[in-house]
């Protein structure tokens, strides 16, 4: 019988890419009307009648970064108040869940965190991210990933020249994520220590630099790149 794997935020970017992917697994991808994490009763239900082996935790309010600012409320209801539910709907069945945390919720000052060194997030999505884990760390069936993960190719017109971090495309991602989804604790999961501007440049010539030190506006660790021994030791992907 095939394992049943529920994402919530199926239908975001993430997982619309995930979708396409042929596996060996049973995969549901509500919406979300059908799958509302703000309702612990629609968890509840939604669980029942899936009846999902593992839960991989999408969904959320993410980007633009300042609407975690602009609408504070929202981001709560949805990165913290969603995850405690997810979480607990999860602990009432013993299913397995895999949070999608942020490597932002480091404090961003030296890079090449590990999975154990402190946590300060110096803005309110982070913060959301970190407030989402704590609910997670509590249930021991559960995997927390801290990534930076976008689509390829960049979609910004414009990236940050003096801001670095371990950033990841889905795909890349998503080549992973079947040899973690036994796993549990924290696992850092990133690529190459690299600007964003690096980052972004590959599969997009005309991206522009920009620098976060002129832009009194936007909020982001300067250097939030994660040390990915671990990952390596797990997945050994990186040795092919």
């Amino acid at each position: 019988m095939k394992k049943r794997i529920l994402i919530t935020g199926g239908t975001g970017r993430f997982g619309t890419v995930l979708k396409k992917i042929k596996t060996n697994y049973e995969m549901f991808f509500p919406n979300k009307t059908t799958l509302d994490i703000t309702d612990f009763r629609s968890v509840q239900k939604y669980i029942k009648l899936k009846k999902p082996n593992i839960l991989i935790h999408l969904a959320g309010l993410s980007r633009p970064m300042n609407i975690h600012d602009q609408q504070i409320q929202k981001s709560i209801d949805l990165n913290i108040i969603g995850t405690c539910n997810i979480t607990k709907a999860c602990a009432e069945k013993n299913i397995k869940l895999i949070y999608f945390s942020t490597s932002y919720v480091y404090p961003g000052t030296k890079g090449n965190y590990i999975e154990s060194d402190s946590l300060l997030p110096v803005n309110n999505y982070a913060w959301s991210k970190l407030g989402g884990e704590s609910a997670v760390q509590m249930y021991k069936n559960s995997l927390i990933l801290r990534l930076c993960m976008t689509e390829r190719p960049f979609v910004h017109k414009a990236a940050f020249f003096d801001v670095i971090n371990s950033f990841m495309y889905h795909d890349e991602v998503i080549k992973i994520l079947p040899k973690l989804l036994n796993k549990k604790g924290i696992i850092n999961v990133g690529g190459k220590t690299q600007s964003i501007f690096n980052f972004a440049k590959k599969y997009n010539k005309n991206i522009k630099k920009k620098y976060l030190k002129n832009n009194k506006r936007i909020k982001m660790p300067f250097n939030s790149s994660v040390n990915i021994k671990k990952l390596k030791r797990i997945t050994k992907i990186y040795n092919n």
